[in-house]
Order: C-alpha cells, then structure tokens, then sequence
C-alpha cells in the first residue's frame, strides 16, 4: 500500500466520518432516527403491522422488509422519485437492508407481525446504504424495547447488533468510510455488514479498475471491522439517549 492521501475533511485512512443520532423526527412511527455520518443523511423509521404476507401466513413467524429511497433533494441533481418503477439500484439496496435485519432477529419471538424499515436519504455523500443499515438497526433496537414495553411481545427478538460500513481502495491507500470524492475515484469499493460477534452477514465490492489482490481484500476487511466496533459503540450509545 501507499502512503496514505491527505483526505478532504482532514481525517487519516482509518478515521471514520463523525457518526450522530437525532431520535423520532417521525412521531407517528413505532421509532425513528435520522443518522449523520459526515454529510450523508439518512432518516430511519419503523413501523408495526399485524400479520404477515401470504406466504407466511400459518408459520408462527414474523417478517421484515425494507424500503430504501433518495429523495429529490438529496444529490447536487434532482433525483426524480421512483413511483411505479423501482431502479435496479434501489432494489438491490433495500433488500440488503432487510437482509442485514433480518439476520439479528428471532422471527418467532415476533410471532405472526410484519415490521416495516423505511430509509430515506435526505443528502447523499455516498455511503448511504451503509448508513441506513446502521441507522436501522439502532430504530429497530428502540422499537422493539417499546414493544416489549408495552407488553405487545413477551421477549425481544433482537439476537444481535449489526452496523456496515464502506471501506475501499483510493491512490492505492485503503481508506474507511469513503466520502463521495473518495468512492468516486476509488479504485475497490467494499460494503461491508458485520454482528456484534464479528461475523459477516453481507459483502459488497468491486474492482473498478484492475483487479485487487487477496492480500488487499484481507487489509480492507481489517479496516473495516475496526471502524464497525466504533459504529457499535456509537449506536449503544444512542440507545441510551432515545426516549423509552
């Protein structure tokens, strides 16, 4: 690797985008969140329903989904809203997130309920879907505490605590949490979603250019999780301050 760039915010390659979390922006949802890291913006919500798709039906288990969106505003251009046609783009991100969810619960312990994720990007300076999960996860850790609360289910479904984050390759220099100068140019990009146990439930990445090496990919992995222990760390302490 090389030495490492000056970034534009001044952090080192192994710093992540300050992270914070502003509690229920939405008062009608079950919890909700709007999670900072750097300029990227994403809000968080969830919300319950009784039942579960047909397909489910009879299972004694619960389901998630999520949907995830750009507003217009939230990119330098206009971004059109998606209505009767979701982007390939899109689609793929929100089934990452409820992918990503999914994982850290018991879907039993939910019983024959649907939980609904809604992630939407206020400003985009990349790593929103990395964001959103991070952000999602903190609003359904709240959420489910207030279900238990208020005696709707016996126990807490939540199994663990999943964070993501992006890391890639830029000038040759692996770097944490890419802002959108740094993905725009970046040589590999990886996404990253990793439990509490240090496990991976989710890699995303690409080279963009020449390939990348195993030795790189360990490197960056390695980064990463170093920067998702913070995330943890940080979506902890969030819970703490949200309101029960």
């Amino acid at each position: 690797m090389s030495a490492a760039p000056s970034r534009r915010d001044g952090r080192t390659a192994q710093a992540l985008r300050p992270t914070r979390f502003s509690w229920d922006p939405m008062g009608f949802a079950l919890s909700s969140v709007t999670v900072h890291t750097g300029h990227t913006a994403v809000i968080c919500s969830v919300c319950l329903e009784e039942g579960v798709p047909k397909w489910r039906q009879g299972s004694g288990k619960g389901w998630l989904s999520a949907d995830y969106r750009l507003l217009p505003a939230s990119t330098p251009s206009r971004q059109p809203r998606e209505l009767m046609k979701l982007s390939g783009r899109t689609q793929e991100i929100q089934r990452l997130i409820a992918r990503s969810l999914r994982a850290c619960l018991d879907l039993e312990a939910l019983g024959e309920r649907s939980l609904h994720i809604d992630c939407d990007v206020l400003q985009a300076d990349a790593g929103t879907r990395t964001a959103a999960i991070t952000g999602a996860w903190a609003a359904l850790a709240v959420g489910l505490r207030r279900l238990e609360q208020r005696g709707v289910l016996e126990r807490s479904p939540l199994l663990e605590q999943v964070a993501a984050v992006s890391v890639g390759l830029v000038d040759g220099t692996a770097l944490l949490d890419l802002d959108y100068s740094e993905d725009s140019r970046a040589e590999v990009d990886l996404n990253v979603v990793m439990n509490s146990q240090g496990q991976l439930l989710e890699l995303q990445g690409t080279a963009e250019g020449a390939p990348f090496s195993r030795q790189q990919l360990n490197t960056l992995l390695d980064l990463a999780e170093s920067g998702l222990v913070q995330l943890r760390q940080s979506q902890l302490q969030a819970l703490e301050q949200a309101q029960n």
